[in-house]
């Protein structure tokens, strides 16, 4: 038995050395594979604005963001299917009653679908200006430099909508020589300016969100005549600062055909909902939880098929919460669905306060003496569409929201108040 002892012991020395081995350089190749970044297969232009171009050297990447098509997910409060919000709530055509927004207002899809649905929808028209196309191609960017962004946003939509065969893409969030992620929305780079943001300094983190920030956000146009899209965050990004500057300006978008108050349309703020909340201030980024990590061989990629975290909890939320995703998907839903709740309660405390305004005008009561009520319908409305027309039912900034809500109900309460009041006297 001796005699084969030293030959076996031989052997598997052999074996286990040659595994050591192969280990070794399978940990070498990962790591050189993890470090490369960019195959270079195919030539990406400067302005290149077809995704399917960019996804020759970034297939990974190409095959997710093409998912953005998909329009069957739907969420509690979300999701990626076209859903008719007027009639899910009535009460919106009161609310935006003599604005666009009363004829007309869908559940938004995927980026996939972008320039098709900017073109069905009816609100907009044949006059609407070119900075309704600014967030929905990425042949914007190239119509930016070609054109200059103020003749962009003058030229009629149905002008450019012939120009921009692609969605949402590559274009609009990375630089195609160095793959960076580079903001390009001309409003978004002036306002950064003007508040002193010098985005030559921002990290990789900050840019995560820069690049979402760009367009989900609350916007207006300085004149009628002259659309140039411009952000209202020269006092900051809580609604505090915006309802302020608005107010310093004047500012309106339309007139409440009931009540004569003079309102603003509030659009899609989730990067200035987002700033208020716990993770901005933990520097978690957009993209960590709609566009979460994933990993394929030794390669680390962002998720491409950009979405709500509710469909990819494991992967949005469990690399920072250890909790299991049912835990993690009832607080998530618990703080919607008590947004829903104080959303609820506004929306019957402004049609409360819309019709008894309505009320004094049909009485005969001119609007100099309705001035008060006019303004608290004004800053309760505001506060309702700020976190209405935000798509995270209050997720972002939950204490925020709650907030801004039990403020409205006040501000509502007051201007039915004082309108029923006037009609007493």
């Amino acid at each position: 038995m001796s005699r084969f002892k030293y030959p076996l012991v031989f052997v598997v020395s052999g074996v286990l050395t040659a595994l050591v081995l192969a280990l070794v350089v399978n940990i070498f190749e990962r790591k050189a594979e993890g470090r490369e970044r960019m195959t270079g297969i195919q030539q990406i232009g400067e302005f290149e604005t077809d995704p399917a171009v960019w996804g020759v050297n970034f297939p990974n990447q190409w095959d997710r963001w093409k998912r953005t098509t998909e329009d069957t997910a739907v969420t509690k409060y979300g999701g990626s299917k076209p859903i008719d919000k007027i009639a899910e709530n009535p009460r919106i055509k009161i609310l935006y009653a003599g604005y666009p927004f009363s004829v007309e207002y869908n559940e938004e899809r995927g980026h996939g679908w972008s320039v098709v649905d900017v073109q069905k929808i009816k609100r907009l028209g044949d006059k609407k200006p070119g900075t309704c196309l600014s967030c929905k191609s990425s042949d914007t960017v190239k119509m930016w430099n070609e054109m200059g962004a103020e003749k962009f946003f003058n030229t009629p939509m149905k002008d450019l909508v012939a120009h921009a065969d692609n969605p949402i893409s590559c274009l609009n969030c990375h630089d195609p020589k160095t793959m960076e992620l580079t903001p390009r929305n001309p409003a978004f780079l002036a306002v950064m300016e003007r508040r002193g943001v010098d985005l030559g300094k921002a990290t990789r983190q900050q840019k995560r969100t820069y690049v979402c920030g760009q367009c989900h956000v609350e916007y207006y146009f300085e004149k009628k005549d002259n659309p140039i899209l411009h952000f209202p965050w020269d006092k900051g990004l809580n609604l505090d600062d915006i309802e302020k500057f608005y107010d310093e300006k004047g500012f309106y978008d339309w007139i409440h055909p009931d009540t004569g108050a003079k309102l603003i349309k509030i659009q899609h703020p989730e990067f200035e909902f987002w700033s208020t909340g716990i993770h901005a201030r933990s520097d978690v980024s957009c993209a960590d939880c709609h566009m979460p990590y994933q990993r394929i061989g030794s390669r680390k990629y962002s998720d491409h098929w950009v979405r709500s975290p509710m469909l990819n909890v494991a992967a949005a939320c469990q690399p920072c919460h250890r909790w299991p995703e049912q835990e993690l998907s009832e607080r998530v839903l618990a703080i919607q669905d008590r947004t829903k709740s104080l959303l609820n309660r506004i929306e019957i405390a402004l049609v409360d306060a819309i019709a008894a305004i309505k009320a004094c005008r049909e009485s005969g009561i001119p609007d100099e003496k309705l001035a008060e009520a006019q303004k608290l319908h004004r800053r309760a409305q505001i506060r309702w569409d700020f976190v209405f027309s935000e798509n995270s039912m209050g997720f972002h900034s939950p204490q925020e929201s709650a907030r801004w809500l039990a403020e409205g109900i006040d501000y509502a309460r007051q201007a039915e108040s004082l309108a029923k009041q006037l009609i007493v006297r």
